[in-house]
């Protein structure tokens, strides 16, 4: 037999459960921050691009078919830069302790649509070699694509530059702590709603109906030893209290 739930009673849940909740919330936000700022190591980013043309004519024009080529060939050098071809030289170049694809996970290629600029951005926990990275990519492409495809069309549009206070693209605090409050409240919700099903116990009159499928007579109410201890302390006082009273009335009556 299916079983239906309310938002009435979601609502009880919720607040049945409410300290459970915002401990597992409080929780994920405090261990995505402690990641955050003390564990997770700051990369940064620098990007250089170059423009992809025809090499130049007799007439110095460009025909709309030479610019959609361009866009074109484009995909093309995406792939070529990625490629050992080109890396490995970057690597010799800087240094590296690198391998190909090492490196190409630090780098990645983009052009917009039908845009004839590619953008090479590399990403690295030092700012300086981020830079180097992205520059030297460029350049090395630049100088190997003439050999490789046996054109010339590449040309450098902008370089990478180091700002004075570089600042890290990763990793990002906010949205990793308010990453962490949604999926601290998922599993916090999801946790309270399992107890609560797997709560078998009988807890109140409805439970007993529920349960039993009979009705409630009546209800005997729990009576712990600070209940007792008042109502004996309650019961004497009052005794003392008529006891007085009598006396008074006794003596007014001689």
């Amino acid at each position: 037999m299916e079983e239906t739930i309310s938002l009435k009673e979601i609502a009880e849940v919720i607040k049945k459960r409410l300290a459970f909740i915002l401990t597992f919330i409080l929780g994920a936000a405090f261990i995505a921050a402690i990641l955050s700022y003390f564990v997770l190591t700051p990369e940064y980013q620098s990007s250089s691009q170059f423009i992809v043309n025809q090499t130049q004519q007799e007439e110095d024009q460009f025909t709309q078919s030479d610019l959609r080529t361009n866009v074109e060939i484009i995909n093309t050098y995406n792939v070529i830069i990625s490629s050992p071809a080109i890396l490995t030289p970057v690597i010799d170049e800087l240094g590296l302790d690198l391998t190909t694809n090492q490196l190409a996970d630090k780098i990645n290629v983009s052009s917009e649509e039908d845009s004839q600029v590619v953008t090479v951005t590399a990403t690295d926990e030092d700012p300086v070699q981020a830079v180097n990275i992205a520059n030297t990519t460029v350049e090395i492409f630049q100088e190997e694509i003439p050999s490789i495809m046996n054109v010339d069309n590449v040309a450098v549009l902008t370089q990478a530059e180091l700002s004075e206070n570089p600042s890290p693209v990763a990793p990002n605090p906010i949205l990793n702590i308010a990453i962490g409050i949604v999926l601290g409240a998922m599993f916090g919700v999801g946790i309270a709603f399992l107890l609560e099903y797997l709560d078998n116990t009988i807890k109140t009159e409805q439970d007993v109906s529920k349960e039993l499928n009979v009705p409630v007579l009546g209800v005997i109410s729990h009576v712990d030893e600070d209940d007792i201890r008042g109502l004996q302390q309650g019961n004497t006082e009052q005794t003392e209290t008529t006891g007085r009273r009598g006396l008074n009335g006794a003596k007014k009556t001689v």
